[in-house]
């Protein structure tokens, strides 16, 4: 019998491991839901303890009878629909992307592609974002791009390395949520730590006295005592916790600060400035809220601004400026809030209206400024 070589086996097709990587990323997403399920599943959970098992059977039993009962269930139902509300806003509620301006043109990422780096690449980039609202840089001094979205990232403006997306003012990626924390649902989210926070208050308060009852035996051996006990719980143990994230977020807001800022201070032209975004408080307050008061406590949108741009308490950000306006030193910047050198949106402008604007000639100055070489526009990539 004559022994052949055994033949190798064809290497696995292109098309089988491109579906067997798709089916990797949805097995991904569909794990990144788990912790979303989790909460809605103790979400759940609490609302037939609380409503069922305490205030329709244990409140009727007390002394108030079905008083008690109704203005529980009243109070409770308003706290959990506003955590709800604000809780499926901030899941469903898309982040923002940088709009098609700060993308580069098809010609100038040939041009960062073909090209070594060196002066053409800043030149690509001092093109495309010249007249970009933009003022922050790197740590090396060098135009934030993004080189897997090929953009120039607007001011406080990251990638995502789960979404794989630039998203405007990113705080964080919250896996309670499934979503990253932006520009577009920063203040869902902020409403519903508020609400969540009020809503294991409220029944950790309610369900203290039976919960005391329950541990010198004044409840019934029934299913509802159970109930109660692990209530209790589970609403004082969310409340430490959310308490400490809520303070935190508060002290985010009234700073006008995100999460990665406080982490990595933004870098300007001139130098690092941690509250060169801080307009002080009442404006940092209107950035996230808005101005309509009426709106402040409802899950919907109402911040200021598109995202891309923000107004800074900055003077003479950038070194190259000609001149501050109205003939003020450096010395002044911390009495005065002033427009940088580029123009914002105009729905940033009015924060601040109440200070001098730029003169006709400083302005022209800075425009002819603009597309000077410059060794701090390196191009450099950042995520």
């Amino acid at each position: 019998m004559r022994c052949g070589k055994m033949a190798a086996p064809p290497p696995p097709a292109a098309g089988a491991a491109g579906s067997w990587g798709g089916v990797r990323r949805r097995c991904q997403r569909l794990l990144y839901w788990v912790p979303v399920l989790f909460i809605s599943s103790i979400l759940c959970w609490s609302y037939y303890a609380y409503v069922t098992q305490l205030c329709l059977r244990e409140c009727r039993r007390g002394g108030g009878g079905a008083r008690d009962a109704v203005v529980c269930l009243v109070a409770y139902h308003i706290f959990f629909m506003l955590f709800v509300w604000s809780y499926w806003k901030t899941i469903f509620t898309l982040p923002m992307n940088p709009s098609k301006e700060f993308h580069l043109s098809y010609s100038d990422k040939e041009s960062l592609e073909r090209e070594p780096r060196g002066e053409s690449q800043q030149e690509v980039l001092r093109r495309a974002a010249k007249d970009l609202p933009i003022y922050t840089r790197t740590m090396s001094g060098a135009i934030r791009y993004c080189d897997r979205c090929h953009l120039v990232k607007p001011d406080r403006c990251h990638h995502c390395s789960v979404c794989d997306k630039c998203i405007l003012k990113m705080d964080h990626h919250c896996p309670w949520v499934n979503n990253c924390v932006g520009f577009s649902n920063y203040k869902f989210f902020l409403l519903f730590l508020a609400y969540s926070l009020l809503y294991c208050l409220f029944i950790a308060a309610t369900d203290l006295q039976y919960f005391i009852k329950f541990w010198t035996n004044g409840l019934p051996d029934t299913q509802a005592k159970f109930h109660i006990m692990f209530l209790f719980f589970a609403a004082a143990m969310f409340s430490v916790s959310l308490s400490s994230l809520f303070g935190y977020h508060c002290w985010l807001v009234s700073k006008n600060k995100s999460t990665l800022e406080v982490f990595r201070a933004p870098i300007f032209r001139h130098r690092t400035d941690k509250n060169g975004f801080s307009l002080g408080f009442s404006k940092n307050l209107r950035q996230v809220f808005g101005d309509e008061k009426k709106y402040w406590l409802l899950p919907v949108f109402s911040s200021l601004g598109d995202g891309c741009s923000f107004p800074t308490c900055l003077v003479n950000q950038d070194p190259e400026q000609a001149s501050t306006p109205g003939g003020l030193n450096s010395s002044s910047k911390n009495e005065n809030h002033l427009f940088p050198a580029k123009p914002l949106r105009d729905s940033q402008s009015h924060l601040l209206t109440d200070t001098p604007s730029w003169s006709e000639t400083a302005a022209k100055a800075e425009k002819g400024k603009v597309g000077m070489s410059n060794p701090a526009l390196t191009m450099e990539n950042e995520t």
